[in-house]
């Protein structure tokens, strides 16, 4: 089963915040994950645990908002990856 963090955003003096899996999605790119490529328009980028070696892409679906929105983390299978990225995933 594929695993998402989607993060959100909540607003606070009618600004926006970013909620507690936006700090979670962000810890595990600090902490967790090491970059592996972006793709042409940049607003995807592909992740690799250094733990495990789940790959892992962020995106921001909901791209309308300001910014591009709350990021979203999604894991994603080496075949997909490859699919998306091309011989960048190795």
């Amino acid at each position: 089963m594929k695993r998402i963090l989607q993060g959100n955003w909540t607003y606070r003096n009618g600004q926006p915040a970013h909620d507690e899996v936006c700090d979670e999605i962000d810890r595990r790119i600090a902490q967790d994950l090491e970059e592996v490529c972006r793709d042409d328009s940049g607003w995807l980028t592909l992740f690799r645990d250094r733990r495990d070696g789940t790959l892992w892409e962020r995106s921001y679906p909901q791209s309308q908002l300001h910014g591009g929105g709350p990021p979203q983390l999604a894991e994603l299978a080496f075949a997909e990856a490859q699919l998306r990225y091309g011989d960048k995933v190795r």
